[in-house]
């Protein structure tokens, strides 16, 4: 389903009033075409973003803490210093998305496709990362998980 602007703002001063518990309801994104959204600097902290189209979106700075983006198509989204602590991004697809300087703290990044996805800065204590891809992805100063190595490319174990 594809949201025109004055409906994706409408749906976020509803979720910003949820979260402010003054009245308002969740925001309830799941499945929705948000292809080239500029979400810059909002607050989806428990937002329901599942299975969701953000391919190229902007969400640089946007508060997305517990948020459920299990499934999310974000290749190439901008989600530069935004907060996912503790976000469902299960399955992700974050080909080259830039991360850098994210807190992805006790994120869930089972099986999520971080290929040349771009993490310096990335704060990642407590993240799961079973199963992640992380091929080519550039970590240079990013807070890993205690004890994660990245595991051997095939190039590497034939060398």
């Amino acid at each position: 389903m594809e949201f025109k602007e004055s409906k994706l703002r409408k749906i976020l001063y509803d979720h910003a009033a949820w979260l402010n518990r003054e009245g308002g309801k969740r925001a309830h994104l799941r499945g929705a075409d948000l292809r080239g959204a500029d979400l810059s600097d909002s607050d989806l902290a428990y937002a329901d973003l599942a299975d969701a189209n953000l391919s190229n979106a902007c969400l640089r700075g946007t508060n997305l803490t517990g948020a459920d983006l299990a499934d999310a198509n974000l290749v190439l989204a901008n989600l530069s210093g935004a907060d996912l602590v503790l976000a469902n991004l299960s399955g992700a697809h974050l080909i080259c998305a830039d991360l850098s300087g994210t807190n992805l703290r006790r994120a869930n990044l089972t099986d999520a496709d971080l290929t040349d996805a771009y993490l310096p800065g990335a704060y990642m204590p407590g993240a799961i990362l079973t199963d992640t891809d992380m091929t080519r992805a550039d970590l240079r100063a990013a807070l890993l998980p205690k004890g994660f190595t990245l595991p051997k490319s095939p190039k590497t174990e034939a060398a």
